[in-house]
């Protein structure tokens, strides 16, 4: 089944992205994945050719296109290219609408360009050591003192924390409110008392540095302030269901590129005299793992045109995030089983995806809190 919700120009930017990633980053993988970080520069290059910040506006040297299917196809590519250590997805995805939409002109003119040249690798801290899912349950603080904040506390698994320069900080303003009383703050790299610590050491995605963040009386000017004091949780519901696009979109395509993988390995490995694929148990896993991703690409498709629409709701973007996470860890696995012993050899590409699907169930939300999320909409 096609992907019938792109256009020509979309094609074309995928043969850029394709060419770009074979280039720069397939021959790159390997040891990238042994450092657990990638190299500086190729975020500087991702700039140069116009990987970074489609949709912000030309003046600050973005693509000007606000539409989603640019994001999207990127995200496709780089989990084709098993290039899993790129954090371009949370940069283009999940950052950039918090510098788009509620940063002042000042701040547009100081963090932008650097976003979309590559010169500015971004993150976001929410997580804590005590606070994943619950938001309310953060402890990092910010307190006003003359024209400057104060921020203490520390985040951890924090996508893109050894290489960001600029990250945008969950912080309790008005600890007294809960969920009211959060703000979100723009900490750059160098601020005396922000610093990082170890290279968090995972399952998978071994090339992504995740790294925890500290905050030890850190100073920031009272301009850093991104969005509106106090309004920090309404600032991430309103951003969240992009995000959580973001992750559908690589769920899916990582079901359909090792479901591809693996079909082509079905036809080829003998077992008994005959292609594994003709056993019949085989062939009819096969079919319902291939039914099931046209389904899940179908719902995705769904929701990219809702998202460039701007009525993606909080509810399908929960649907979406949970359903496709599953599902890509359900062919992850099936898919593996089929490869026999070899599904268990890093050198085969289902294993890595295999490690590398296992987290898409746990941040942006759990399956747990998604499907909470669309408990309450059906008013339960």
């Amino acid at each position: 089944m096609e992907h019938h919700v792109y256009e020509a120009e979309h094609h074309a930017f995928r043969e850029l992205c394709k060419e770009f990633l074979a280039r720069e980053a397939v021959p790159h993988n390997d040891e990238w994945e042994k450092a657990g970080i990638v190299d500086r520069d190729v975020w500087r290059k991702a700039g140069a050719v116009g990987l970074l910040g489609m949709d912000v506006d030309e003046r600050h040297g973005g693509g000007g296109q606000r539409d989603f299917r640019f994001n999207a196809v990127l995200v496709e590519e780089i989990v084709a290219a098993g290039a899993s250590g790129l954090g371009f997805g949370l940069h283009n995805d999940v950052v950039a609408p918090y510098l788009t939409d509620l940063t002042t002109e000042d701040q547009q003119n100081r963090w932008l360009p650097g976003f979309c040249s590559g010169d500015i690798v971004t993150a976001i801290a929410m997580s804590e050591p005590a606070a994943g899912s619950d938001l309310a349950g953060i402890r990092t603080t910010a307190v006003r003192d003359g024209d400057s904040w104060v921020l203490n506390g520390q985040k951890t698994f924090i996508t893109n924390g050894e290489l960001a320069d600029l990250v945008i900080v969950v912080a309790k303003t008005d600890p007294s409110r809960g969920a009211h009383g959060i703000s979100l703050f723009g900490v750059e790299r160098g601020t005396p008392g922000f610093s990082r610590g170890r290279r968090l050491e995972k399952v998978g995605l071994k090339a992504n540095d995740t790294a925890e963040l500290f905050f030890d009386d850190c100073r920031i000017p009272s301009d850093h302030l991104i969005g509106q004091e106090n309004q920090g949780f309404y600032h991430l519901m309103a951003n969240l269901p992009r995000e959580r696009l973001g992750i559908a979109v690589a769920a899916v395509a990582a079901a359909e590129h090792i479901l591809s993988v693996t079909l082509d390995y079905a036809k080829s490995r003998a077992a008994f005299g005959r292609p594994i694929g003709k056993f019949q148990h085989n062939r009819f896993l096969l079919a319902e793992l291939d039914t099931e991703v046209t389904i899940a690409r179908t719902f995705l498709n769904a929701c990219i045109v809702e998202q460039n629409a701007g009525r993606l709701s909080v509810t399908d973007a929960a649907k979406a995030k949970w359903w496709t996470t599953e599902l890509q860890n359900k062919v992850a696995d099936r898919c593996l089983q089929l490869h026999g012993g070899y599904g268990f050899m890093l050198e085969y590409p289902v294993a890595k995806a295999w490690l590398n699907s296992r987290v898409q169930t746990i941040y942006g939300g759990t399956t747990e809190i998604m499907k909470e999320i669309i408990g309450r909409s059906l008013g339960l």
